[in-house]
């Protein structure tokens, strides 16, 4: 366990929560919604209302009780160890393999200052750079890439916030209605595309939670780093993503490049300073999603759901060797992907770890009405809660089912894996047990 002076401030765990939820997605929202148009709004509209769920359940978890891991350890403790299992399995899967394809972005914006690094082998190995430079900083502490978080997420605000604040003074309601449903299916089905869309972009919001163990007073600042970084997050994503749509027409917003967005109106300044914002973005982002990776792995290695190598930790109170195993198989995957046809292929498996992910809260959505009920809190709150975990279930399902058959299906069988390979832990679970006993 982190020392106090070593652990994350409030200030600190809210950029970590904002920062992860506003990665990479950042700038390249805009275009990917433009598929779909301006109605895209109304599909914000949903998102936020089942991930503000989503967020509630994890603040009313932080400020009951705050535990290291978030949804792998609400998950064992509420609904059994196999649930605690999986949950470590999926997130754990899901997460670096993701976190790949940040440092793939990262490196891409970045050939927009730096062309010699566009194509392989240079783009690989500069992005090899990336992970293992962002892992060292993971292992000289939390303080360090909460620091990381907080200036990275407020330098990457100044274009974001200058175009959601000033932006609709060349906001043009005509350019916005002329795209307002290209997806070329119904309005429903369009916000249904846009919703889905946005859950993408908001994932990140059990941040707080996971790192529940480096966070300074955790009761107290799990649960407002979780809900004021969801505010955040949600206020400069739907400013940014629906003004631009006024600004540029349709068919041009839909071809545009992040971050040359609107070359011809931000001129070659404006695209060098976006680059500039977009690679320190997702390098913040980057920092923050490998920090979640290693607190979930370290929880479920202390109970001995996962090899005890993840759980050991250095000076700085940091699992550091299941950091540099975690950039090793960053490493590998990336070198082995440098194809075109494996790209493709991991393309497919990025897909197949964000429809995983979902598992994680849900479980931590049917756990919040327990640890409610475990409190004996009042009638009402627990009814609230209720609803408010159910909001959130309907919501994720919802997003699964409208996710593409094949990747759902894959997931399915993905998850599926996690069963036979539970019982290789057993063992090792009984004596992680006896060990945590004795302890107390």
């Amino acid at each position: 366990m982190s020392e106090p002076g070593r652990k994350m401030s409030l200030t600190q765990a809210t950029m970590l929560v904002a920062g992860n939820m506003i990665g990479t997605g950042l700038f390249l929202l805009p275009v990917n919604l433009a598929q779909v148009g301006g109605i895209a709004i109304f599909g914000w509209v949903v998102a936020t209302i089942g991930v503000a769920g989503l967020g509630l359940v994890f603040a009313k978890l932080g400020e009951l009780d705050p535990q290291q891991g978030g949804p792998y350890a609400y998950a064992r403790d509420f609904l059994g160890p196999f649930a605690g299992f999986q949950t470590n399995y999926v997130y754990w899967f899901g997460n670096w393999i993701g976190n790949i394809a940040i440092a793939v972005a990262a490196v891409g914006y970045l050939a927009e200052l730096i062309p010699a690094i566009t194509d392989p082998p240079a783009s690989v190995f500069a992005t090899a750079a990336v992970i293992w430079a962002l892992t060292f900083a993971n292992i000289l502490g939390p303080r360090v890439v909460g620091a990381l978080e907080t200036w990275t997420m407020a330098l990457a605000l100044i274009p974001i916030m200058a175009i959601a604040l000033l932006g609709w003074f060349w906001f043009n309601t005509e350019t916005f209605m002329a795209g307002w449903n290209v997806s070329g299916g119904s309005d429903m089905h369009a916000i249904s595309r846009a919703a889905s869309m946005a859950l993408w972009a908001y994932m990140g919001i059990e941040s707080a939670a996971v790192s529940a163990g480096v966070i300074e007073n955790p009761k107290r600042n799990v649960p407002l780093a979780t809900l004021i970084g969801l505010g955040l997050a949600a206020v400069v994503y739907m400013l940014s993503s629906t003004v631009i749509m006024g600004i540029l027409p349709n068919e041009e917003l839909r071809t545009s490049h992040a971050p040359r967005l609107g070359e011809g109106r931000v001129g070659t300044t404006g695209v060098i300073v976006i680059s500039v914002c977009a690679v320190l973005k997702s390098m913040g982002s980057l920092g923050g999603w490998i920090l979640l990776v290693g607190q979930s792995a370290k929880a479920a290695a202390d109970d001995g759901m996962f090899p005890r190598v993840f759980a050991k930790l250095n000076a700085n109170g940091v699992p550091g060797r299941g950091l540099v195993i975690v950039a090793v198989l960053m490493t590998v995957v990336l070198f082995a992907t440098m194809s075109p046809t494996l790209a493709g292929q991991f393309n497919n498996l990025v897909n197949l770890a964000v429809i995983l992910i979902i598992v994680p809260y849900i479980y931590s959505a049917v756990a919040v009405v327990k640890v409610i009920h475990d409190h004996q809190l009042p009638a009402r709150t627990f009814i609230t809660y209720k609803l408010i975990a159910i909001t959130a279930v309907v919501y994720c399902l919802w997003v699964v089912l409208g996710g593409d058959p094949p990747t759902v299906v894959n997931a399915m069988v993905a998850l599926l894996i996690s069963v036979p390979l539970y019982p290789f832990f057993i063992r090792s679970m009984e004596a992680a047990a006896k060990r945590n006993a004795a302890k107390a």
